[in-house]
């Protein structure tokens, strides 16, 4: 795949201090501050001073370079770990250098080829596909690979409601392309055993054969213009069980987790970033994500603090939504992985990838 993300020379000639990079800092403290980042991609340790005078592409002194971070690190753009260390840095740094200081490579025809290879949909549900683009991003960035998979817009074939018990009824959705969807609901109390078959039946005899979303306007129609056969409560469970929700037959799929895992060694974060992936599988935080990727037509990077659905887990999300035939965003696939992931390596295969998959949804 792409290889390694390259530097690129700074455009201020050697020791125009003054000049002010595309970041808004002198152009040496941004060449500074993209080479503790780099370093920090690299190995993921702090740099000090010695190291980044063997490293920058103009003869610095550690001295002069010390001032320098000293700034940097006044600026919340860099931290020193413990005494006496090198420097790594902040989220702050890190998304400096991701949207001023990053150049942002491009996959090679041979790659881009590849990933269309993986992507194909011959033979397979786009379930499937999408479970493979998943493992496949998981591959590239060493981390976990996600996929929020689209809306079924299926016709629904046949619905049951059957008793649990406890208060609890047990709704089965069946589509017409085979797709089962369970929800558990809450019935209002008072309603007669009689009521759920009578809902069944009335479901199954009205409402067959149009999208969960059509079926539940069919029944919002009927029920004001007071047409509906069922009486209140049998109407509120049949209301209950054909609830849309944003959220509704979405399913997460996550590859590579255990790529993440293997990255941390502190059993704390060990913890949190399993409580992350425990929390993402919840049906309110996929939406919260989807609506992070919505927010952009384009690559979106939430690093660190950034976001409050990644900040105990200090790590970071690229991502990118996908659309359908109708040009609507239904779904969105990246990575989730350490704050030192790849960046210029895997901004490029999201955005890609997302767009193979919008391929195949139109």
């Amino acid at each position: 795949m792409a290889s390694d993300q390259t530097r690129r020379d700074v455009a201020a000639p050697p020791g125009a201090a003054g000049t002010t990079g595309a970041v808004g800092l002198p152009s040496r403290s941004a060449m500074i501050l993209r080479e503790i980042v780099e370093a920090y991609v690299a190995t993921g340790e702090p740099v000090g001073s010695r190291t980044l005078s063997r490293r920058l592409p103009m003869a610095l002194s550690p001295a002069t370079i010390r001032n320098v971070m000293a700034d940097l690190e006044e600026s919340g753009l860099i931290f020193a770990p413990h005494t006496s260390a090198g420097r790594l840095p902040t989220d702050r740094g890190l998304r400096m250098f991701v949207d001023g200081l990053l150049e942002r490579g491009s996959l090679t025809p041979e790659e881009e080829e590849a990933i269309s290879a993986r992507c194909q949909a011959e033979g397979r549900s786009i379930e499937e596909v999408l479970a493979e683009a998943s493992a496949l991003l998981a591959g590239l960035s060493q981390a976990a690979g996600l996929v929020i998979a689209p809306k079924s817009e299926a016709a629904l074939k046949h619905v049951e409601f059957v008793s649990l018990g406890s208060g609890r009824v047990l709704v089965v959705l069946v589509t017409e392309d085979g797709q089962v969807e369970n929800r558990v609901i809450q019935p209002p109390e008072g309603l007669p055993p009689s009521a759920l078959a009578q809902a069944s039946n009335y479901v199954n005899a009205r409402l067959a054969g149009r999208t969960l979303e059509e079926a539940r306007r069919v029944l919002e129609e009927e029920i004001s213009a007071h047409r509906t056969e069922l009486d209140e409560l049998t109407g509120k469970v049949v209301e209950a069980g054909l609830a849309t929700q944003a959220g509704a037959g979405r399913a997460l799929i996550v590859r590579g987790q255990a790529q993440l895992l293997a990255d941390v060694t502190a059993l704390e974060r060990l913890e949190t970033i399993r409580a992350l992936f425990e929390r993402l599988e919840a049906k309110e935080t996929l939406l919260k994500l989807l609506e992070l990727a919505q927010a952009s037509d384009g690559v979106q990077i939430f690093i660190g603090s950034e976001n409050r659905l990644f900040e105990a887990a200090g790590v970071t999300m690229i991502v990118a939504p996908y659309r359908n035939a109708r040009d609507r965003i239904v779904g969105a696939i990246g990575v989730i992985g350490p704050t030192r992931i790849n960046y210029g390596r895997i901004i490029p295969a999201v955005d890609y990838t997302a767009k193979v998959i919008g391929r195949l949804l139109g």
